[in-house]
């Protein structure tokens, strides 16, 4: 089961995936050229969906269909720092 995390440093926002750096994925869509944001909807937190899904999934097209409303439902929810695990993806898409 993975772990992504995310939090605020001096430096911006700063996402993990199993305390690795989170690839932001540009290369499927780039939504956001400042990267991820979360706690509303726009381009930052879709980036930051995006980005989760396709991690997630292993699959691009599959997280990019997904990414607008998993933006919405959880990205957009999520605290200043934040702990979601596979499961709780698993759980949101339902």
């Amino acid at each position: 089961m993975k772990i992504y995390e995310g939090g605020r440093s001096l430096d911006g926002a700063v996402v993990t995936v199993d305390g690795k750096p989170l690839d932001p994925r540009f290369d499927l869509k780039r939504f956001s050229p400042a990267g991820f944001e979360w706690t509303y909807e726009g381009d930052g937190p879709r980036q930051l969906a995006l980005a989760i899904l396709a991690d997630h999934f292993g699959d691009g097209p599959r997280a990019l269909a997904l990414s607008e409303r998993f933006m919405r439902d959880v990205v957009a929810e999520l605290d200043n720092a934040w702990r979601l695990t596979s499961a709780d993806i698993d759980a949101a898409l339902r």
